[in-house]
């Protein structure tokens, strides 16, 4: 199929390629760095036991990542057009398969993000401004609850909603000034850690055996008293496959400026270039992050310690281990200070997650696969029907509470679609033999193979083990749920036809 024209006017209603190598660097990193490199590392910590390895679930994390980044900007630069990795499968396989991915995508994956990111902000937002708090409900209507923490993160993503539709410049100013500053914020937790809150007892703790590795869960459910078991063997290895869950889940999104490729400009360099440089960077943070939390804070602790030294890493409060980490340099002051970087971090994930997403369901519409609205461009050259429709999903997400559950459902399912996304690399170049291909994926085809061989194991220890079986099999199901879905859409689309 040949690459469409690039479209640069806004006045008709077209995509307009303002997306320079650093605007798309800030969308691959800004869309990664949330809340989470700020929280998961507890349930880590408490999984494996032992600092090295905690430090080897991050690296694995990084080192897939980077993997699946490299072999995605083969497809970038071959089909840079809106839409990404919804474009891929359904060039590699067939519409049905992009459509499942969508399907996800819309219901859980991107919106159910959105929602939770957002519920974030909210939250930290609290921490400064104490009426902002769950703890007051305005209604309740079943699972439907309106309290002044939801109520603001819904506010946050309408007023980003607006912003990204009035167009592209907007939004990417946003991302910049947000991503630039949160990534300096990061830096800054790296530098503090490492050179300022670096302490004897910590590194004694963590440092004298880097391997005895454990498994801490709570003795009964909802109760304070927890118990420790020796992993070893089989189990370790499995343990580490469920741990990955929360590193990999912080760590995604980096694919979603592939959704934006329309409007790249010289799409066919600067998408394999940004998404090199941004999820080397971030990964390189996320693994220095968790280096500052080991020298500051001794891994294993109480539950019931009075200290953030005494709770350690496996109990910080809330699992808000980068709170902790500030706690010991700067005392009673850390949970302002975390407060405003979490704050400025999720902020510009937010806004890169909502700018892009719109994106798919555009590609989706413009497939017949969505309303035709859906696949409209507005005067500003955005796909703003789609921003609406995105933004009413998520806000009713965040309404329900349910998004905590639905993104716990489809870490299974976002795996298995970079598996597939991963494989149809080696179905397009047999599919596709003289295709242009600008830039050809590093070290294929070993490489690649590495990546669907250990994510399909993730995936089969996701499905098997007891911590992540109940929620792995109810994101196939949902996924699963997109095939008659699809049938039903396309003979309702062929009904319609045949009435006009």
């Amino acid at each position: 199929m040949p690459e469409p024209a690039p479209n640069t006017s806004a006045s008709e209603g077209q995509f307009v390629r303002g997306l320079g190598l650093l605007d798309s660097t800030m969308i691959v990193a800004g869309s990664m760095i949330g809340s989470g490199i700020f929280i998961v590392s507890a349930d880590i910590a408490r999984q494996v036991g032992s600092s090295g390895w905690l430090l080897v679930v991050w690296l694995i994390t990084g080192i897939l990542t980077l993997i699946a980044a490299l072999s995605y900007g083969e497809l970038a630069a071959m089909m840079p057009r809106a839409g990404g990795q919804y474009v891929y499968l359904r060039e590699a396989y067939s519409p049905l398969w992009g459509f499942l991915y969508g399907w996800t995508f819309y219901l859980v994956i991107q919106t159910g993000t959105i929602a939770a990111v957002a519920v974030a902000f909210a939250r930290f937002l609290g921490v400064l401004v104490p009426s902002i708090s769950e703890s007051h409900v305005y209604f309740e209507f079943g699972r439907f609850a309106l309290t002044p923490t939801k109520l603001v993160a819904m506010a946050v993503l309408i007023l980003l909603t607006w912003s990204n539709s009035t167009g592209l410049r907007t939004g990417k100013i946003v991302q910049n000034i947000f991503t630039i500053t949160k990534i300096a914020a990061l830096l800054g937790l790296v530098l503090l850690g490492l050179f300022v809150g670096a302490n004897s007892m910590a590194l004694s703790a963590n440092f004298q055996d880097w391997w005895s590795a454990s498994f801490t869960q709570p003795a009964a459910r909802g109760g304070n008293e927890f118990t420790t078991n020796p992993l070893q063997g089989l189990g370790l290895l499995l343990v580490i496959g469920t741990a990955m869950v929360g590193s990999l889940f912080s760590a995604d999104s980096w694919h979603c400026v592939t959704f934006t490729a329309a409007e790249v400009k010289n799409p066919k360099r600067n998408l394999p270039l940004s998404l090199f440089f941004g999820v080397s960077l971030v990964c390189l943070l996320y693994f220095l992050a968790n280096v500052a939390y080991l020298v500051t804070l001794p891994l294993k602790g109480s539950p019931a310690g009075a200290t953030a030294l005494e709770r350690g890493i496996q109990f910080a409060q809330n699992d808000r281990v980068g709170t902790a980490t500030m706690e010991v340099i700067f005392g009673q002051n850390a949970a302002v200070i975390m407060a405003l970087l979490v704050m400025i971090s999720t902020f510009g994930c937010i806004n890169g997650l909502v700018l892009v997403g719109a994106r798919v369901y555009y590609a989706m519409a413009q497939d017949g696969l969505f309303f035709a609205k859906i696949g409209q461009l507005n005067r500003h050259g955005v796909p703003g029907n789609a921003l609406i429709i995105q933004c009413v999903w998520a806000c009713l997400l965040t309404l329900s509470g349910t998004y905590s559950e639905l993104l716990d459902y489809v870490v299974f399912a976002v795996l298995i679609f970079y598996v597939l996304t991963m494989a149809g690399l080696f179905v397009l170049r047999r599919k596709r033999p003289d295709a242009e291909r600008p830039y050809r994926a590093f070290g294929y085809p070993v490489i690649p193979a590495f990546y669907i061989v250990a994510a399909s194991l993730i995936a089969v220890d996701l499905l098997i083990s007891p911590k992540t079986s109940a929620n792995a099999w109810p994101g196939l199901l949902i996924v699963l749920a997109g095939v008659p879905a699809y049938f039903f859409w396309k003979r309702s689309r062929v009904c319609a036809g045949d009435r006009a």
